[in-house]
């Protein structure tokens, strides 16, 4: 083992006092301590006192919006006082009980028929894959016709439009039907669908006899290039017409990128909410009425009122990845057969 061994220290009598000396002498010598001065305080200007908000006089407001409602009301009252809106007014009232009288314009989904894919798929060909009019003439002719697969690929914003004979109470229940629907087609076809305060590419026109033959205007407007036959066709409208929709796209594409949708501003509240129903749901994509087509709000016998879980099953056939625009009957039908089988719960 190899032992480290420290060197002893020797003592040293006078060593510290020479070591006190010395740590004097250097004390003496080195330069003092600088001390930094603190930095100096800034005195900023206190802040404006903020101005208090004016008081609300929440009793004047509600006054004053009961009166630009009465004015407003005020005015639908006298706008929809016109002869001819009277007559059509009472016309489509008598239309509504008729109807109803007669077991028509059911709410009821008709669940009690019986749907096979097999008869869901021919419907969808019927109401989707068809056309109602053709054009002849210049002239929009009540003829069936076979027509590609067209839908919607932007968002649908719903833009309404109300006449002024619709007073503010009314306009405020169409709105609320309108928004809700929306967003049932939305919710069904898993398209973005909604209404809108802004700029829409669907807009929907409620108004009476007297609006509608001064609209030609607004749907030139609306529509920049709307053929002159469907101008005259909105215009002209027959009583029998409740309402009406025409979806347009740009050239021949099978994309829709506007539609315009006019109700009679004198429906009563079924009807109304029917129409609402019908042109919406067509407008995206379903163009064509039958009367093959049962449950359905696509036939004009006018049994349903409003869209029944069969309509729905046709919007999620529609809107289906599977299909494409452009498609035809031929190319497009087993793949709807199989969307059915599918959506029926019958897949082998």
């Amino acid at each position: 083992m190899t032992l480290t061994t420290r060197p002893r220290l020797l003592a040293q009598p006078f060593a510290l006092p020479f070591a006190l000396a010395l740590l004097a002498l250097l004390s003496a010598c080195a330069p003092e301590t600088q001390t930094e001065a603190p930095p100096p305080v800034i005195k900023a200007p206190p802040p404006p006192d903020r101005p208090e908000p004016p008081e609300v006089d929440q009793a004047a407001l509600r006054r004053e919006r009961a009166e630009t409602a009465r004015a407003a009301t005020a005015r639908a009252e006298a706008a929809a006082a016109s002869p001819a809106s009277r007559s059509m007014r009472e016309y489509l009232a008598n239309v509504e009980e008729t109807l109803i009288s007669r077991g028509r314009l059911r709410t009821d989904g008709g669940t009690e028929i019986t749907l096979t894919p097999e008869k869901l798929a021919e419907d969808f060909i019927e109401v989707a894959l068809h056309d109602e009019y053709i054009r002849e003439g210049g002239k929009l002719i009540p003829r069936a016709t076979p027509a590609p697969l067209r839908r919607w690929q932007q968002p649908v914003l719903v833009r309404v439009e109300f006449g002024d004979s619709v007073a503010p109470a009314l306009r405020a229940r169409d709105r609320a039907d309108i928004a809700g629907l929306a967003a049932r087609l939305q919710s069904v076809s898993g398209h973005p669908v909604g209404l809108t305060g802004g700029t829409g590419n669907f807009n929907v026109l409620i108004v009476n006899e007297d609006e509608r033959r001064q609209i030609a205007p607004r749907l030139a407007s609306l529509v920049p290039g709307i053929p002159a036959s469907d101008i005259d066709a909105l215009r002209d409208l027959a009583p029998q017409n409740y309402c009406t929709v025409f979806a347009y796209s740009n050239g021949n594409s099978p994309t829709y990128t506007q539609a315009v949708a006019l109700i009679r501003a004198e429906l009563p509240s079924r009807l109304r909410r029917s129409c609402i129903h019908e042109e919406l749901a067509q407008g995206m994509g379903l163009a064509n009425d039958s009367p093959r087509v049962r449950p359905s709000i696509f036939n004009d016998d006018e049994e349903f009122a409003y869209l029944t879980p069969h309509d729905e099953l046709l919007l999620k056939i529609l809107y289906d990845p599977r299909l494409q625009p452009g498609m035809t009957a031929a190319e497009a039908r087993p793949i709807i057969l199989q969307i059915a089988r599918e959506l029926l719960g019958t897949e082998a």
